[in-house]
């Protein structure tokens, strides 16, 4: 398998020996080890990678002397402590590091947003940094293709996604192993640091939000259909949010007359395991979900792109009550652009309540002749 450099390198580097400890999520198998390890290697420092996964690194790491913790590390000048959450106290732990050596930088990794930022909020309040360490993304692969070749993988990238392992896999090897990772890996924290006995519903909800990907999220019909308490749909929710799952993109409004205000959509963010979970990996083509999976995967592919240009635009997406729309949205600097996205276009003309509330808005349709310029 070829190695992907990632986008999201250089600006981590970036941040490297300035007193931050930094920290990086993503999901389970999304390269995080991987990234961890090259910045290691950039800096000759092989020997100082920590998995805290192992019950002898978590015992030494876990104990809140800073003398002992450095004669653990030695005289290396940069550690990596993977899936850090494993470590007892870990965000003491990393504070008196930080205090007590500064010169030493530390990069903790974690696959759970809701467990590591919960031991490490308050203690590393203004010492560190955070980035999301997304699958692969549409510019990234450039580096297996040429421009041609990778428009012509497109299909594969709809049906099968962007993980690392499994976007240069043959088809039959790429299902086998987004089926394992979509059963084993990505509900194992949820599962784990929450002490959840009901993976039968965490399934099924997936299930359910992978049939309505594109459409707005109704927590009562959820809580009707499996028979479980609205309350506790809304934390599953959250916590395969927090899990990398998942992301929520929240209905825009200025409280104008017939906007829809409150509601949201939910996407996945990996089309792949999205296919995995409802065991279709047809052609788009053949596919009558194959707008959904459109829509998913742009804005999936958009949200990597404006990290790689450290631009942080408030996302949503528009609806109002007579059902006119706008797929997504983004607010940057006080202006709006607005971006309808379809397989194939059958109007080219922009939703008249939008333009009309919203006059100094831009407003473009992106459809797979011109795709490339809104995610690369």
């Amino acid at each position: 398998m070829n190695l992907i450099k990632r986008k999201i390198q250089p600006i981590i580097e970036n941040w490297l020996f300035r007193g931050k400890v930094i920290i990086l999520y993503g999901a389970r198998q999304v390269g995080k080890t991987t990234l961890a390890k090259a910045l290691l290697s950039k800096y000759r420092q092989e020997d100082g990678y920590y998995n805290c996964e192992i019950q002898s690194v978590r015992a030494i790491l876990g104990q809140e002397e800073p003398v002992l913790l450095k004669k653990y590390l030695g005289n290396k000048k940069i550690v990596v402590f993977d899936e850090a959450q494993y470590v007892p106290n870990i965000g003491r732990v990393l504070k008196l590091l930080a205090d007590t050596y500064p010169e030493l930088q530390i990069i903790a990794t974690g696959s759970s947003s809701f467990d590591l930022a919960n031991r490490t909020g308050e203690a590393l309040t203004g010492r560190a940094l955070q980035f999301i360490l997304y699958p692969l993304s549409y510019s990234e692969v450039g580096e297996l293709y040429n421009p041609f070749e990778r428009k012509a993988q497109l299909n594969n990238f709809l049906r099968f996604g962007m993980y690392p392992e499994i976007v240069q896999a043959p088809d039959e090897e790429a299902r086998v192993l987004l089926d394992d990772l979509s059963s084993r890996y990505l509900y194992k924290d949820v599962l784990e640091f929450e002490n959840l006995k009901r993976a039968d519903i965490i399934f099924k909800l997936l299930q359910l939000l992978a049939l309505q990907i594109g459409s707005e999220v109704s927590v009562n019909e959820l809580s009707n259909s499996l028979q479980t308490h609205r309350r506790t749909i809304e934390r599953y929710i959250d916590l395969l949010e927090k899990a990398f799952v998942i992301f929520r993109l929240r209905s825009f409004s200025r409280n104008l007359r017939k906007e829809i205000s409150k509601g949201y959509k939910i996407f996945f963010y990996d089309v792949g395991v999205r296919n995995s979970i409802i065991q279709q990996y047809q052609d788009v083509e053949l596919r009558m979900d194959k707008g959904m999976l459109w829509e998913n995967f742009l804005i999936c592919e958009r949200l990597k792109f404006l990290q790689t240009q450290q631009i942080n635009p408030n996302n949503y997406f528009w609806r109002t009550h007579d059902q006119q729309e706008i797929d997504y949205l983004e607010e940057f600097n006080g202006k709006l652009t607005g971006y309808e996205m379809k397989w194939k276009f059958k109007r080219k003309k922009a939703p008249k309540a939008f333009m009309e509330n919203y006059p100094n808005s831009e407003f473009q349709f992106i459809e797979q002749d011109n795709f490339e310029w809104f995610i690369s």
